[in-house]
């Protein structure tokens, strides 16, 4: 049984990263650590198994994070707190000897999350995963190997999200999230799913897709959520398909979510409740079928594949950094191509 820390104590790592760490076998959870004394007890009172609390403030000897990071027989932590905060705390932690998994983004921006990658203390030593639950969603998964099966050339792709984030949303009354000190606002901090739901579908093409270029607009529907809320984008492959990605949280009259991949024998299309086969079969009939999912989050299967890696000493790819640096490096070349008008941005 490998005992984890969980560090952060906001609205994720308590609804998501505390019941999967208590639901995957082989982990337990042997403390939890927050900024503030209150959040850090708070998160350990909703543990079924009292976990060890450390906190900053107060300052209490004994109950810091390096305290905590110092105890043998913590030998993983969990890291969901502030984007701008994690990188140091994701280099402590290597420092000290412990496996990561660490929430998306992976940092701020691409230069930070490369030199986090290649200054890491461990050499590589550790399992160090970044967690992107899109990558172990049922649905995206399913929708990949449906885009397998059917084959052929890809002919385009899309993806879109439009939503709006209201005054109540959980999420934007969690003070870093409204005011971000980092680019791009609910963007780079929800972006980077969708963007990651779409390569995995293109990496599951026969010729194994990669996004190679962007060229992108971005717009401010709604003040608050400065600096920007909305992009639309049209991307090419590194085998010369074309496809959109367009998504808006700032969007009054919602059109939901949807990624679909176009190929020479069909069409593959997933929203989270279901996903849509066309293709034409050996005969040249068409066919369709359909297939319908329950909501999930996807973080305890998430959570099952660290746990996974740590027994098998190597990350699992889906967690790799370099696959959360590729989201980010498309996100950050989609805000670069919007402030220099459109102009086109190489991602290979």
């Amino acid at each position: 049984m490998t005992a984890v820390a969980l560090l952060g104590a906001g609205i994720f790592a308590k609804e998501e990263h505390l019941p999967a760490i208590e639901a995957t076998e082989g982990l337990t959870l042997g403390a939890v650590y927050s900024r503030s004394q209150a959040s850090a007890e708070a998160l350990a009172a909703a543990a079924a198994n009292s976990p060890d609390v450390y906190f900053d403030s107060p300052a209490t000897a004994g109950r810091g994070l390096d305290d905590l990071l110092a105890r043998a027989d913590i030998a993983a932590v969990v890291v969901a707190i502030p984007i701008l905060a994690q990188p140091a705390v994701i280099t402590k932690a290597l420092a000290a000897g412990k496996h990561v998994l660490s929430e998306k983004p992976i940092a701020k921006d691409v230069a930070t999350a490369k030199q986090l990658i290649q200054t890491r203390p461990d050499n590589g030593k550790l399992v160090w995963g970044v967690a992107e639950n899109f990558r172990f969603l049922e649905v995206i998964d399913y929708a990949a190997a449906r885009v397998r099966e059917i084959g052929g050339t890809v002919t385009t792709f899309n993806m879109h999200l439009f939503t709006l984030i209201g005054d109540d949303d959980k999420f934007f009354n969690t003070e870093w999230r409204k005011v971000p000190a980092y680019q791009g606002g609910f963007l780079l901090d929800g972006g980077v799913h969708f963007i990651a739901g779409l390569r995995h579908l293109l990496a599951a093409t026969p010729e194994k897709h990669e996004l190679q270029r962007v060229s992108a607009a971005t717009a401010l529907l709604q003040p608050k959520l400065a600096p920007v809320d909305t992009v639309n984008a049209v991307l090419t492959t590194n085998h010369k398909a074309v496809g959109t990605f367009c998504v808006s949280f700032g969007m009054a009259h919602k059109g939901g979510f949807q990624i679909e991949v176009v190929t020479s024998n069909g069409c593959v299309t997933m929203t989270p409740a279901d996903v849509t086969s066309k293709w034409v079969d050996k005969d040249g009939e068409k066919k369709e079928d359909k297939k319908d999912f329950s909501f999930s989050s996807g973080v305890k299967p998430e959570l099952a594949a660290f746990a996974a890696s740590l027994a098998a000493g190597k990350v699992d790819s889906r967690q790799s950094p370099e696959e959360a640096l590729q989201d980010l490096t498309v996100l950050e070349a989609m805000l670069t191509s919007a402030d220099k008008g459109g102009e086109p941005i190489s991602l290979l």
